[in-house]
Parts: structure tokens; C-alpha cells; sequence
């Protein structure tokens, strides 16, 4: 079973697992959100990071040790370990943050202390309006940075050029830094569709183009261990270790360095 997938281990696994795999102990499973800006999910306690959750992710607690805790993100059901003091209570999102970055402040003011920087696609409840601001349990965000979950964007290529400039980061899914899949799953989940976390999960989106079909904005281009979201006509945009940040690129270009430096044809064009 691939361990990103699976909500379980030798120690504990969640009870739809019992008969599956073998576990000293089975559990129901708490909810519980990201309660930082972002926060690295990694393979074990202490270990290296895998992929990263942003303030106001659902997951679901499996096991607590050590302050550590073993979750499993609702939004793709990956799987790993996070600080305990990342996790506060679940909440009923109703908005995502739309802009690049914005501000949690203190009072509903531009003056007023900042508490947090929230990244684009952080997850937050929305109770009500105090002027220009949407009010929530741990403070008030400009209405205009917000989208609400049930009006999402339309265009994941325009979500994902709003990431350009932003350092390469392997495993990184904020604003701090991003990797190719991680620039590939906010572009679609900002636009209300589920998407995989890594490059070869995403592999199954959408349909298979046939070689020499033409390309259009928003097809997903795979090399192994690489994504990249086409454009139009002559244009990708990926997160790469090329220029270590989020870029266009000539498609043709691209595709002939990638094959020269790393001897990696594309494996595949999808169309989500």
C-alpha cells in the first residue's frame, strides 16, 4: 500500500483499515484543522517533509505521541506527521483565500496588529462582515482576498501565474516556497477541483492526450517526478529547480533541456 495513502501504521491505523493491515491498535479517527500559516506534513516524527498543510486544513487525527501527531489531510487523504501544536479545533470552512497573501489582523482595521500571513488556498470560516473586513474566530482578513468555497475560480492557469516569482521548495505548497505539484494542486483545488498532492498521483487526472494532439490552457504536461500546467500555444508554467522558482517556459525549450540536462522524455499529457 503506498504509505502517503494509507491512514495507519504497525502502531495504529483508523477501523475501515481492520482486515487490510495489521495494527497493534484501530480508531475512529478526531477531527481537527492547521491552526499555522503552513506547516510541514512529514514521513515520521521529526523526519523529512513530504508536503506541507496550510491554516484551516481538515485532517483527521490517527495517533498522538510524543507531540507529535499522525494525520491524514482531508483534501487528498495524504498521510504523515505534524507538531501537535499545529493543530487547533475543526472548523466549517466557507471561504478560501484568494490572493497570494493576506493579513489576519487584530481588529478590522489597516492599522490594526497583524497575528498571521495566510497563503492562497488557506482554508478559514467566515462569521460575519465588519466593513471591509470578513470576521472570523481568530480575527478579521480583508473581504477582498477571500473567495467563498461555493464560487470557485474558474481558470487554474490564472491561480497558478499568481505564484510566479515564488521560490522553488521541495515539497512546498505556500507562498514561502512551492514544488510542481504542489503550484498543480492549488491551482485546481482553488477552482473546486479534487486534485493529488504528488506529481504521480496527478498522473490520473482527467483524460490521456494522444501523442501530436494540440495542447491547450490548462492541460498538465509529466516527466517523471516533474508537472508542468500548459499556458497556450507556446508557454508552460512550473515550479522547477531550473530557475528554482515558479516560471514560464517555452514548451519546445522545456522539453528539449529537461531531455539534454536530465535525459527525461515526457511521459504523458493529461487534460484534466
Amino acid at each position: 500500500m503506498d504509505r502517503r495513502l494509507t491512514p495507519g501504521n504497525a502502531r495504529v491505523a483508523l477501523s475501515v483499515l481492520r482486515g487490510t493491515i495489521a495494527a497493534d491498535r484501530y480508531v475512529e479517527g478526531t477531527p481537527a484543522s492547521v491552526a499555522l500559516p503552513v506547516v510541514d506534513l512529514r514521513d515520521q516524527a521529526g523526519g523529512r517533509r513530504d508536503r506541507q498543510l496550510l491554516w484551516g486544513d481538515a485532517v483527521t487525527v490517527i495517533d498522538r505521541a510524543d507531540g507529535w501527531a499522525f494525520v491524514q489531510a482531508v483534501k487528498d487523504g495524504y498521510c504523515g506527521h505534524l507538531p501537535e501544536t499545529a493543530l487547533g479545533p475543526p472548523i466549517v470552512a466557507t471561504h478560501r483565500v484568494a490572493a497570494l497573501a493576506t493579513h489576519l489582523y487584530a481588529e478590522p482595521r489597516v492599522q490594526a496588529p497583524d497575528r498571521a500571513c495566510l497563503g492562497l488556498g488557506s482554508l478559514v470560516q467566515v462569521i460575519g462582515q465588519d466593513g471591509k473586513f470578513s470576521i472570523t474566530a481568530q480575527g478579521y482578513i480583508p473581504t477582498a482576498h477571500l473567495r467563498p468555497l461555493d464560487a470557485p475560480c474558474a481558470d487554474p492557469v490564472a491561480v497558478a501565474e499568481q505564484f510566479l516569482g515564488v521560490p522553488y521548495l521541495w515539497g512546498g505548497n505556500s507562498l514561502m516556497g512551492i514544488d510542481c505539484s504542489g503550484l498543480v494542486q492549488a491551482a485546481f483545488l482553488a477552482c473546486g477541483q479534487p486534485c493529488p498532492a504528488d506529481s504521480d498521483l496527478q498522473r490520473s487526472l482527467g483524460t490521456l492526450l494522444p501523442d501530436g494532439a494540440r495542447m491547450q490552457r490548462g492541460d498538465l504536461v509529466f516527466w517523471k517526478g516533474h508537472v508542468a500546467l500548459v499556458v497556450d500555444d507556446n508557454r508552460l508554467i512550473h515550479a522547477n529547480g531550473h530557475t528554482m522558482s515558479v516560471a514560464y517556459e517555452g514548451t519546445d525549450a522545456c522539453i528539449a533541456r529537461i531531455l539534454a540536462a536530465e535525459g527525461l522524455p515526457v511521459l504523458m499529457r493529461r487534460r484534466p
